[in-house]
């Protein structure tokens, strides 16, 4: 056990000194062998236990849990391997802990992920990144700071037999000629919270569960589904469409951009909230056609989503990608990917560039549904154009004593 122990305090402070003397941009793309050891595992620790954010992967030792709500310790309570936690900051502080997954609500995301790249943890991130636009540019900056491997948790890039890869690629590839417009079909962006109160009960940190958000009443309604209300997530514009608008971006090759227009329905000419890219390509939320994504083309037409991949014409499905066509990252699975990429220091599939990104275009499709009017959007800046109201959404108010960065 002083070995192990010896070799990761290595590998550590090995990791550490790389990137605060070379920076995240200039760390090395391999990880030298002796810094790991031959059996050496990438110890873990999971933050928030009410999503899916559990690891799977090999080489990897869970050694802590935490959470703010005793029912969901429970079943770690009788592990001895495994140290629960009812505050993060108490998990971070672990030097033993190589990684962390982040599987809190949403509001709680970029608190969390920014104070474990502080920590020098390698992060995995469940969808959708942030609360907000500013949050998510925070976490990229953290992360590119302290020089940490971060992955998002938007994965279907990595699984389901590669459907959305390959859908993708035939895009990238020209199948079906020049891409007109994309349906992303998911559901309604979040609102107000005005459930009632109700006396609350133990073994629950309610404080602490609200963190940054503004104060309320404890409400049962609200800890088992948070997604509907905008003080903690953005609805299912952001938890599914954290998964779809990432395969448009993918798709359209703007991992690091975006649309530079939104406009809502209006109830006369406009019928469905329209992203416009700066290629002219129209991206509508909702709509028929098939499928959690489908792509029209003046040749074609390309619909995918978990159970599918269906094309017109069909057989575009029969023909692979050539070897001198464009090729997309390729991952063994999204949380093995991530953990190969700790070894090896490289960017994973979906790293916190592209959460950012992705993230980005549904909180841009929530700010024009909430204001009601069309909004021009710069993603170099990343402000919108004549819009002080708009800009005021990019981020929000945190409670005391919270804060990101």
């Amino acid at each position: 056990m002083k070995e192990k122990s010896e070799t990761q305090e290595a590998r550590r402070r090995f990791l550490k000194q790389g990137a605060a003397l070379l920076g995240a941009s200039a760390f090395p793309a391999i990880v030298p062998s002796s810094v790991f050891g031959a059996n050496d595992r990438i110890t873990t620790g999971l933050i928030g236990l009410g999503g899916p954010a559990q690891l799977g992967a090999a080489g990897t030792e869970l050694l802590a849990a935490c959470d703010v709500r005793d029912d969901k310790l429970e079943r770690y309570k009788n592990n001895k391997k495994i140290a629960i936690y009812r505050d993060f900051r108490d998990l971070l502080a672990r030097e033993d802990i190589d990684a962390v997954l982040i599987g809190t609500p949403d509001h709680w995301h970029a608190i969390i992920a920014i104070e474990a790249a502080k920590a020098g943890k390698d992060i995995y991130c469940e969808k959708p990144l942030s609360l907000t636009i500013k949050e998510g540019r925070a976490i990229v900056n953290a992360a590119e700071r302290y020089g940490v491997v971060f992955q998002t948790g938007s994965q279907q890039r990595s699984e389901y037999g590669g459907k959305f890869r390959f859908a993708c690629e035939m895009v990238r590839n020209g199948r079906i000629g020049e891409i007109q417009s994309i349906n992303v079909n998911v559901g309604k962006p979040s609102g107000v919270c005005n459930v009632p109160a109700e006396p609350q009960p133990e073994g629950v940190d309610w404080d602490m569960w609200l963190g940054p958000a503004p104060w309320r009443p404890y409400s049962s309604r609200v800890l088992k589904n948070w997604r509907p209300y905008r003080d903690y997530s953005g609805g299912q514009m952001t938890d599914w469409g954290a998964h779809h608008f990432d395969i448009v971006q993918w798709a359209l090759d703007k991992d690091e951009s975006g649309p530079v227009e939104i406009i809502p329905p209006d109830g006369k000419d406009v019928e469905r909230l329209t992203y416009i890219y700066d290629n002219g390509v129209k991206v509508y939320h909702g709509g028929g056609g098939g499928g959690g994504v489908v792509f029209f083309g003046t040749e074609g037409k390309i619909a995918v989503d978990r159970q599918h991949l269906e094309t017109s014409p069909e057989k575009l499905r029969t023909i692979p990608i050539g070897p001198e066509e464009v090729h997309l990252y390729e991952s063994p699975g999204h949380k093995q990917n991530w953990v190969d990429c700790m070894r090896t220091r490289a960017r994973p599939i979906c790293h916190a560039e592209i959460g950012c990104r992705s993230v980005t275009v549904c909180h841009l499709g929530n700010i024009a549904y909430w204001l009601g009017r069309p909004l021009r959007w710069d993603p170099v800046s990343e402000r919108f154009l004549d819009d002080e109201e708009a800009n005021r959404w990019v981020d929000r108010p945190k409670r005391s004593p919270w804060r990101v960065g």
